[in-house]
């Protein structure tokens, strides 16, 4: 997947995080996903607003690569990719570190497209100019 990097934060792979196969259940995976979309979204302060306008996933999607299993550390680094109107596309990276704190070998990989939206009209809206100069230009 490609993009520009805008994020990496590291989160604890959780005992509950588990299912009865022993490994991190593929649900978790998209919590991992989330609350990296959502670190960045409040560092940028862009967070969803309930009566406001915000980001709004119209679709996501992940690819499982290697089994996480429990204890652990994870490192998600969140991509995106070009402006349109009202939508971008985010992606993200998930690695296992390390016993050196290293991230390592990518375990899994997924994404979603984000729509900026009036959420009390349910409209799309165009992106603001706070994300848009955040995004990568077309092409590159």
């Amino acid at each position: 997947m490609s993009g520009k990097l805008v994020h990496t934060m590291r989160m604890p792979i959780r005992w509950g995080d588990m299912d009865a196969m022993g490994h991190v259940n593929n649900t978790v995976y998209f919590r991992y996903i989330e609350q990296a979309r959502i670190s960045w979204l409040e560092q940028i302060e862009c967070a969803p607003h309930p009566s406001g306008q915000g980001p709004v996933i119209v679709n996501a999607h992940c690819s499982f690569i290697k089994q996480l299993k429990y204890p652990g550390e994870i490192e998600v680094s969140t991509l995106v990719g070009p402006p349109g109107r009202s939508s971008f596309e985010m992606t993200h990276q998930i690695r296992l570190v390390d016993a050196n704190g290293e991230a390592g070998a990518l375990h899994a990989e997924g994404g979603a497209k984000i729509v900026w939206v009036d959420i009390l009209a349910e409209k799309s809206m165009p992106l603001p100019d706070v994300i848009r100069d955040l995004l990568p230009a077309q092409g590159s």
